[in-house]
């Protein structure tokens, strides 16, 4: 991930802080915001020093912390000032655990693959409609793991699907640009194993500008590749049938049904 030194850089939901804490000491952008989506206090039982150490250390260095900040509800944004950022940066998002029977039920309708995908639309159109200055390099990022479930998202497509948004690319994920970032679950204090990951990378410019070393999508894909699945190309149509028999493609199409319902229906 290509960090400028002259970007406004606005982090989100940075679980322990360790993200944005290394991302402003190594790479010191001009301004860096970072959120969290929990409170103090859960933090402060989730991660305990670690987050501790991690806002003393941003709030040394001059950047904002803010707490109880849940991107898909403005209200929680406080002061924040609108088109105030050149990039946007989410780092591993995933939907927390039902908190409570009520919102089980009222959610539950929907699979959790389609709710994180709802979770990533709203943070992109929010960032492109409120964070995002247009006239600067307006680049919106999710870092996210190259295996299931994150995988099965299709957050390269799907996400973005009716918007004026565009997927540029992806680059590679290397955690070794950021000394001390931790990469925790989302609900509990530990740590994610590691994998391969990918930052993919959106704006409303349709050429990238900025971002270095990034891998462009396929604009002229294989009759028979299989966007749904990123499997193929297969040797044939039969082949390609064979495939979409598989309980794998079958679940990828349930997802993607399921995820055009829910984009229709607008909740």
């Amino acid at each position: 991930m290509h960090i400028n030194p002259a970007w406004r850089i606005l982090t989100i939901g940075d679980g322990d802080l360790s993200f944005s804490a290394s991302l402003a000491k190594y790479h010191k952008p001009a301004k860096l915001t970072a959120t969290v989506f929990d409170c103090a206090e859960t933090l402060d039982s989730k991660y305990g020093y670690s987050y501790k150490q991690s806002r003393q250390n941003l709030e040394q260095l001059g950047c904002e912390v803010l707490m109880g900040f849940d991107v898909t509800k403005p209200q929680t944004w406080g002061d924040l000032v609108k088109h105030s950022f050149d990039l946007v940066i989410f780092q591993f998002p995933l939907i927390p655990a039902f908190s409570s029977k009520a919102e089980f039920e009222q959610q539950g309708k929907y699979s959790k693959n389609v709710l994180n995908r709802w979770l990533l639309r709203n943070y992109l159109q929010n960032c492109f409609a409120y964070f995002l200055d247009e006239q600067g390099e307006n680049i919106a990022c999710i870092t996210s793991k190259d295996v299931k479930p994150y995988s099965h998202w299709n957050i390269e497509t799907s996400i973005i699907r009716d918007t004026n948004i565009n997927y540029l690319g992806k680059v590679f994920f290397d955690i070794r640009s950021f000394p001390q970032y931790q990469i925790r679950n989302v609900d509990r204090d530990k740590h994610v194993k590691a994998t391969t990951c990918f930052t993919y990378v959106y704006s409303t410019h349709k050429k990238p500008s900025a971002m270095k070393h990034i891998i462009e999508p396929d604009s002229k894909q294989h009759r028979y590749y299989c966007p749904l699945c990123k499997a193929g190309p297969f040797g044939s149509e039969q082949d390609t049938k064979a495939h979409q028999n598989t309980v794998r493609h079958q679940r990828m199409l349930a997802f993607e049904k399921e995820w055009v319902a829910l984009c229709q229906n607008g909740e």
